[in-house]
């Protein structure tokens, strides 16, 4: 009960703009256990890519298309996929109809993994901009002592070291916001990767694949 006392005397310290702060903050780790989840659920990892590469290196087929026809994630997914619009190509050969395939619905999933990332960048711009305004707002309020009473150097200089929390507590979201960000940034652009690189190894050995794909069934 303490602590929460204090936290509210520290949000009342730091003027009306701490409530929209502690709504961002809340925001950012609402978005970072969301796409964390959902990159768990969705990158198969650098690891599958890499055992897809050695498998088309050695010429293992049957080893490839099992793992992935096993594997739930996104890219395993639309490279099965791709095998079935290759297969079922009727205007075009089975390596235009999967790249074609891989083309856009590759997009599509890069969409979905990108959800949030814009929220976030707006806020690591917003939040600091906030905290300034807060600071701005506080030190107004605090030189205004000089038209009550002349003399209370005190009073001033406390008022703005209060209206300084706003700032300070706006940087600490935007790096936050920031970190969070640049992790998810780099985790998409591995998955990207690894989807250039499976997609290229599946365009060159689609006609083989396909071939053990049917003699499988």
């Amino acid at each position: 009960m303490t602590n929460f006392i204090a936290d509210l005397v520290f949000l009342q310290k730091g003027g009306f703009v701490m409530y929209f702060l502690l709504l961002l903050s809340l925001l950012v780790v609402a978005i970072g256990v969301e796409r964390l989840l959902y990159y768990h659920r969705q990158d198969a990892g650098r690891a599958f890519a890499r055992d897809f590469a050695a498998c088309m290196a050695d010429g293992s087929y049957d080893s490839a298309l099992n793992m992935i026809s096993a594997r739930q994630e996104v890219l395993p997914r639309l490279m099965c996929a791709a095998l079935l619009a290759a297969r079922s190509a009727i205007e075009m050969t089975p390596r235009a109809a999967a790249s074609a395939y891989m083309k856009v619905q590759s997009g599509v999933a890069l969409a979905r993994l990108r959800d949030h990332l814009y929220t976030l960048s707006v806020i690591v711009t917003m939040a600091p901009l906030l905290g300034l305004l807060g600071t701005i707002s506080g030190m107004i309020g605090a030189f205004s002592v000089f038209h009550v009473q002349s003399g209370q150097a005190t009073a001033i200089t406390g008022g703005v070291g209060e209206a300084l929390i706003a700032t300070a507590t706006g940087l600490c979201v935007a790096i936050v916001a920031l970190a969070v960000h640049a992790y998810f940034v780099q985790r998409q652009e591995k998955i990207v990767t690894d989807m250039e690189e499976c997609f290229s190894l599946l365009e060159t050995h689609i006609d083989v694949m396909l071939r053990r794909s049917e003699a499988g069934e």
